[in-house]
């Protein structure tokens, strides 16, 4: 499919999102569900946004031991979700055990789900990096290293910066996905993001699909902001 923009589904009264979705109702969107919507709402929103012809990135960053990992992508797999994710600090055996999950549990002539992994979240800077976290490594280093791990489970790619993505396309190669959060309207605000960047810099970076929430869901007009950004994403202007 054309490089998605994902519009991040993070509205979580009901009536609130109703009315959102509704502004979309004539175009297949590409939604994330993330973890707190999915555990208010569970399979249920997942039907609702497949029944009205979107795609879904579920969004819950599973990191535990390989074995819990991979018997809970064997049930969210059945949900036929387009893409689904886990922290890469989990392991390589926790990624592979994912991947092994997905497979078995997709129904029958369906498409595995894409997998990704999420290198270091966009709320993450070096100083956080460092001090809390207790890696002393350059947090580009860190993410290229996250990303060919992934590549090595089998993944398809990783959830990173825009500002990464190009280093991690040196190591693992340009077809390896890149799922770039973080993205801002330069009249927007920076809210908790650390490391942004508008659609047309992610653009020319090379992000395979942008993550977009508060900037479209919190518009005065979240359609035409949707149109707006999606032009400068595809268009690079």
């Amino acid at each position: 499919m054309q490089r998605p923009l994902i519009v991040a589904l993070d509205v979580h009264q009901k009536e609130a999102r109703d009315r959102l979705l509704e502004t979309f109702k004539h175009d297949s969107i590409y939604m994330k569900v993330g973890m707190e919507l999915y555990y208010q709402e569970g399979p249920r929103i997942i039907e609702q946004l497949k029944k009205d012809g979107h795609h879904v990135f579920l969004d819950l960053k599973l990191h535990d031991i390989p074995n819990t990992v991979g018997r809970a992508m064997k049930v969210l797999s059945s949900l036929e979700v387009d893409m689904i994710n886990v922290h890469a600090a989990g392991g390589r055996k926790m990624m592979e055990a994912a991947l092994e999950g997905l497979e078995a549990g997709k129904p029958a002539n369906a498409p595995r789900p894409k997998l990704i992994a999420v290198t270091q979240l966009t709320s993450t800077d070096q100083e956080m990096l460092t001090d809390e976290l207790l890696i002393k490594e350059e947090i580009a280093h860190v993410v290229s290293t996250y990303a060919a791990l992934a590549k090595k489970s089998g993944l398809d790619g990783v959830v990173s910066s825009a500002l990464e993505v190009p280093l991690i396309h040196e190591v693992c190669g340009e077809d390896f996905l890149t799922v770039t959060p973080g993205i801002r309207r330069l009249s927007d605000a920076k809210g908790d993001q650390k490391r942004i960047v508008t659609p047309m810099k992610a653009k020319e970076l090379g992000s395979w699909g942008i993550v977009v929430g508060r900037s479209i869901t919190e518009s005065i007009d979240p359609y035409q902001t949707y149109l707006e950004m999606k032009k400068e994403w595809e268009e690079g202007k």
